[in-house]
Protein backbone atom coordinates (compact mmCIF):
# COMPACT_ATOMS: atom_id res chain seq x y z
CA UNK A 1 0.00 0.00 0.00
CA UNK A 2 1.27 3.43 -0.94
CA UNK A 3 0.87 5.94 1.89
CA UNK A 4 0.86 9.65 1.07
CA UNK A 5 0.49 12.79 3.13
CA UNK A 6 -1.64 15.56 1.65
CA UNK A 7 -3.06 18.83 2.96
CA UNK A 8 -6.33 20.57 2.17
CA UNK A 9 -6.60 21.46 -1.53
CA UNK A 10 -3.75 19.10 -2.48
CA UNK A 11 -4.31 16.20 -4.87
CA UNK A 12 -3.00 12.88 -6.02
CA UNK A 13 -3.32 11.48 -9.54
CA UNK A 14 -4.13 7.83 -10.23
CA UNK A 15 -3.28 6.73 -13.74
CA UNK A 16 -4.04 9.32 -16.39
CA UNK A 17 -7.69 9.89 -15.57
CA UNK A 18 -8.36 9.97 -11.81
CA UNK A 19 -7.65 12.91 -9.50
CA UNK A 20 -8.32 12.70 -5.75
CA UNK A 21 -8.35 16.06 -3.95
CA UNK A 22 -8.47 16.71 -0.20
CA UNK A 23 -11.39 19.11 0.21
CA UNK A 24 -11.53 19.38 4.00
CA UNK A 25 -10.17 17.90 7.20
CA UNK A 26 -12.62 18.08 10.10
CA UNK A 27 -11.42 16.31 13.25
CA UNK A 28 -10.94 12.65 12.36
CA UNK A 29 -12.82 12.96 9.04
CA UNK A 30 -11.34 13.75 5.65
CA UNK A 31 -13.55 14.96 2.80
CA UNK A 32 -12.32 13.81 -0.61
CA UNK A 33 -13.24 14.98 -4.09
CA UNK A 34 -12.76 12.37 -6.80
CA UNK A 35 -12.63 13.35 -10.45
CA UNK A 36 -12.93 10.24 -12.64
CA UNK A 37 -14.53 9.31 -15.96
CA UNK A 38 -18.15 8.12 -15.68
CA UNK A 39 -17.17 4.64 -16.92
CA UNK A 40 -15.14 4.14 -13.73
CA UNK A 41 -17.22 3.15 -10.72
CA UNK A 42 -16.30 5.03 -7.54
CA UNK A 43 -17.86 3.59 -4.37
CA UNK A 44 -17.24 3.71 -0.64
CA UNK A 45 -15.63 0.39 0.31
CA UNK A 46 -18.58 -0.80 2.43
CA UNK A 47 -20.93 -0.28 -0.54
CA UNK A 48 -18.51 -2.06 -2.88
CA UNK A 49 -18.28 -5.06 -0.49
CA UNK A 50 -22.07 -5.19 -0.23
CA UNK A 51 -22.44 -5.06 -4.03
CA UNK A 52 -19.86 -7.86 -4.43
CA UNK A 53 -21.66 -10.04 -1.89
CA UNK A 54 -25.00 -9.37 -3.58
CA UNK A 55 -23.52 -10.22 -6.99
CA UNK A 56 -22.14 -13.52 -5.68
CA UNK A 57 -25.46 -14.41 -4.05
CA UNK A 58 -27.52 -13.44 -7.13
CA UNK A 59 -25.40 -13.84 -10.29
CA UNK A 60 -26.92 -12.36 -13.46
CA UNK A 61 -28.58 -14.85 -15.78
CA UNK A 62 -26.35 -15.95 -18.65
CA UNK A 63 -27.65 -15.29 -22.13
CA UNK A 64 -28.60 -18.40 -24.06
CA UNK A 65 -26.24 -19.78 -26.69
CA UNK A 66 -28.71 -18.72 -29.42
CA UNK A 67 -28.76 -15.17 -28.04
CA UNK A 68 -24.96 -14.98 -27.96
CA UNK A 69 -24.63 -16.37 -31.50
CA UNK A 70 -27.21 -13.88 -32.75
CA UNK A 71 -25.38 -10.98 -31.04
CA UNK A 72 -22.03 -12.20 -32.38
CA UNK A 73 -23.43 -12.20 -35.95
CA UNK A 74 -24.76 -8.66 -35.50
CA UNK A 75 -21.44 -7.40 -34.14
CA UNK A 76 -19.25 -9.23 -36.67
CA UNK A 77 -17.95 -6.63 -39.17
CA UNK A 78 -17.90 -9.31 -41.91
CA UNK A 79 -21.71 -9.43 -41.70
CA UNK A 80 -22.31 -5.91 -42.92
CA UNK A 81 -24.18 -6.96 -46.06
CA UNK A 82 -27.69 -5.71 -46.69
CA UNK A 83 -30.50 -8.05 -47.61
CA UNK A 84 -31.46 -7.99 -51.28
CA UNK A 85 -34.98 -8.17 -52.64
CA UNK A 86 -36.07 -11.42 -54.28
CA UNK A 87 -37.35 -11.27 -57.84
Amino acid sequence: MLVLTRRKDESIVIGDEIIVTILAVEGDKVKLGIDAPRRISVLRRELWVSAQQNHLANPPASPSIDQRESEDRLLDPRNNHKPTASV
